[in-house]
């Protein structure tokens, strides 16, 4: 029986509809799957960072810690922690979707959590690029004496437990969520929480030989290759633009562009601030000191890039890039040793960027305190912010408790003074004669 005109129009129309909308998600999954890329390329940045800014005997157990961080952590949030950040909410955490039960859903799978614009294994896939960077940022501070194996059991932990609970706090549906709390791209979610897992870490392993007096004065241990720390810098800010312009999740030009001009803004600010309020802090243009205020700005931008307008984007990146220099010099009174100032970058720049959104905000939608909005969104950033870090510094506390008092953190002293590379690994970064192998030192006699 053939189909009447007014079915036939209207079955058109269906397909139509059907067909754009297949070609939007398309678009837009295409568009999320090259931002988790540029996110995953991060991870060169964190490692070229970490090597460079630490010393050269130690550089292999930098590079192999990086690795190892994605790697791992790729694994267990598939596993665990994907569920646990993006199940179906209890409040507090997920329930089940546990890909090491079998209960992950089929990639055509419909989730509340997950935008229905998007396949759920691209989405997956562009929150498990940025599970992997909250776990690599406490690799950089603990640098130069933890034990390879601990470490990668804290890794394991954070990227299956304690980053996913306080993600679903805020993406996944949690309380957080339902109070108004506002974190576009992780300057709370993944920096803050990473840099109070890092402190929670430097506190428990303590400084590294030599690097402070029995007076407590701090002792230089010069960066080995500013030219990798600088690309991996450049290849961070790269990256950024992926982070927080993936996190539109739609490949939509009028949501993307000033989530991404923001993005540069802020971080062209912190790297020119910090180079300023070194020079007026020390008297020199520290190189180091900018670099880390570039990422300041980048992180401090994070939580508000989709708020935030530029005027005040550069002036969040102003102020995180001098308050990344206050916070080296502030770890260095309290004796807290962070080779790469991984702690004021991601901890209190993420702590400022994401205040800034109760200060700086400026749509319909969200408003701060400078725009014309009251107390309400400042205090409820606050809120979102202090809970977060108090739960990641807790958990991580314990956790970091519970495994020097099983397996040991901290490597043994003739090890560290060795350096790891030699001590841990067999292997040195670099040519050099002093190490160079019986055969080969026959064969150059």
């Amino acid at each position: 029986m053939g189909l009447n005109h007014r079915t036939e129009s209207w079955l058109l129309h269906e397909n139509a509809l059907s067909s754009a909308t297949m070609a939007d998600s398309a678009l837009d999954s295409l568009w999320v799957v090259l931002c988790a890329a540029l996110v995953f390329f991060m991870h060169a940045g964190f490692a070229l960072v970490e090597c460079g800014l630490c010393r050269r005997k130690n550089a292999v157990m930098v590079l192999l810690k990086n690795v190892g961080v994605i790697s791992l952590s790729s694994l267990v949030f598939f596993a665990l922690g994907f569920g646990l950040m993006f199940g179906e909410s209890a409040g507090i955490f997920g329930l089940h979707l546990l890909g090491l039960s079998g209960f992950l859903p089929a990639p055509d799978a419909t989730l509340s959590a997950v935008p229905a614009n998007l396949p759920l294994y691209v989405f997956l896939f562009f929150q498990l690029v940025f599970a992997a960077t909250a776990a690599t940022i406490v690799s950089g501070a603990v640098a130069e004496r933890v034990r390879v194996v601990p470490f990668f059991v804290f890794t394991a932990v954070a990227a299956a437990v304690i980053y996913p609970i306080a993600g679903h706090w805020v993406w996944g549906g949690g309380f957080l969520d339902r109070l108004g709390f506002h974190d576009f791209a992780g300057s709370t979610v993944v920096h803050a929480a990473g840099g109070a897992m890092a402190i929670a870490g430097v506190k428990l392993i303590g400084p590294r030989l030599g690097r402070y007096a029995q007076d407590g004065t701090p002792r230089p241990m010069p960066a080995h290759n500013m030219p990798l720390a600088a690309l991996g810098v450049l290849i961070l800010w790269l990256g950024w633009f992926g982070f927080n312009g993936g996190s539109t999740l739609a490949a939509n030009p009028a949501a993307i562009a000033p989530v991404i001009l923001v993005t540069n803004l802020s971080a062209s600010a912190g790297f020119m601030s910090a180079l300023a309020y070194a020079r007026w802090r020390s008297g020199s243009l520290d190189l180091s000191l900018a670099l880390n205020g570039a990422l300041a700005g980048l992180v401090g931008i994070t939580a508000g890039a989709d708020v935030i307008g530029p005027s005040a984007a550069i002036l969040v990146g102003t102020i995180c890039g001098a308050l990344v220099v206050e916070g080296v010099l502030l770890l260095d009174r309290l004796q807290l040793d962070d080779p790469v100032g991984a702690i004021p970058v991601h901890l209190l720049a993420g702590i400022f960027g994401t205040l800034a959104v109760g200060l700086f905000a400026n749509t319909s939608e969200v408003r701060g305190v400078f725009f014309g909005g009251d107390l309400t969104v400042l205090a409820t950033q606050a809120l979102g912010v202090a809970l977060v870090c108090c739960f990641a510094g807790m958990t991580s506390s314990l956790t970091w408790l519970t495994l020097k008092a099983t397996l040991g953190v901290r490597v043994a002293a003739s090890h560290e003074i060795e350096g790891l590379d030699q001590a841990e690994c067999g292997a040195h970064a670099y040519e050099d004669p002093l190490h160079t192998t019986p055969h080969v030192a026959a064969a150059t006699a």
